[in-house]
């Protein structure tokens, strides 16, 4: 249990990325704010059924404590109610993770953007960039207020290439989220803080998941042969949980780092004991076959 006694936020806690990373911090013995829109009264603009009390009950399961709390990061008064909350209660953030997204509605792949919907392409850009800066300016200080703290930010890739054609709305915002992970990585280092940003590989969320027409347990039987090479959110969540608990982890300042480089470091698996090492696939396998023209590297998002 070595974050036990520390204090973690999870911004899009309520499925993906953010579920797994609010799991492993609890696997850790952390308090974990598990937050997001989605509750099982009220359901968010995703219209999925995952909510915040599922994954807080993940956590608790796992051996941390987790506390689901309904906040709309597009509505600032909704995240400083949530400050409030956390600061009334322990004073402090040890852990801030930021995985708001919320933009897989808005996002046209594949479409030029000069002939994609307006509206849509800034919801993108609202619900992905827009969400992050309100979450930090509001729950920063309580990050700041003494040294140790970290922050990472939830990205899609580990460099600012175009990746084919997901979008320039969509590489605004993963981008930019690198960015961002870069600045924090300075402005912290002041505050005895580390800031910087971590990607998933190739994701079964629950979306990839149906995206593909397959369950956890069924995923080798996807039709994309690289999904063999898939990881679960939990395998990032292994990865945050792992930078938490590193006495050292400031030289990491600014950087932007998968799980499958943190597997590296850290020696970690996935919840099968597998080691997924998407980077490698990808640079073997997929890379060849992109610059071949032979497959669509939005498939992978």
């Amino acid at each position: 249990m070595t974050l036990a006694g520390k204090v973690a936020l999870v911004t899009g806690a309520t499925r993906g990325c953010g579920r797994g990373i609010a799991t492993e911090l609890g696997a850790a013995g952390a308090t974990v704010y598990v937050t997001g829109r989605t509750t099982r009264d009220r359901q968010s603009p995703m219209e999925r059924e995952e909510t915040i009390e599922e994954t807080a009950e993940l956590v608790s399961a796992a051996g941390g404590m987790g506390i689901p709390v309904r906040c709309d990061f597009t509505v600032v008064s909704d995240v400083d109610a949530l400050r409030d909350r956390v600061s009334g209660d322990h004073g402090r953030i040890d852990v801030l993770v930021d995985d708001v997204w919320g933009g897989d509605k808005f996002v046209e792949f594949g479409t030029p953007f000069w002939e994609s919907d307006l509206e849509k392409a800034l919801g993108v850009v609202r619900n992905g960039l827009d969400t992050h800066l309100i979450a930090l300016h509001t729950l920063l200080p309580l990050v700041v207020s003494r040294p140790g703290g970290l922050v990472i930010e939830v990205t899609d890739g580990d460099d600012d290439n175009y990746p084919g054609p997901v979008g320039i709305p969509y590489h605004l915002v993963k981008s930019g989220i690198r960015s961002i992970g870069r600045a924090l990585g300075a402005e912290l280092a002041a505050r005895g803080c580390t800031g910087m940003a971590v990607t998933p590989g190739f994701l079964r969320s629950e979306m990839m998941l149906e995206t593909f027409g397959v369950t956890e347990d069924t995923w080798r039987e996807a039709e994309n042969p690289d999904y063999a090479i898939s990881e679960t959110p939990r395998y990032l969540g292994r990865a945050v949980a792992a930078l938490a608990a590193d006495p050292e982890v400031s030289r990491f300042a600014g950087k932007t780092l998968a799980s499958w480089t943190l597997m590296r470091e850290y020696g970690f698996t996935d919840v099968d004991e597998s080691q997924p090492d998407w980077g490698r696939w990808y640079d073997d396998v997929v890379a060849a076959a992109v610059d071949r023209a032979t497959v669509d590297p939005a498939g992978y998002r």
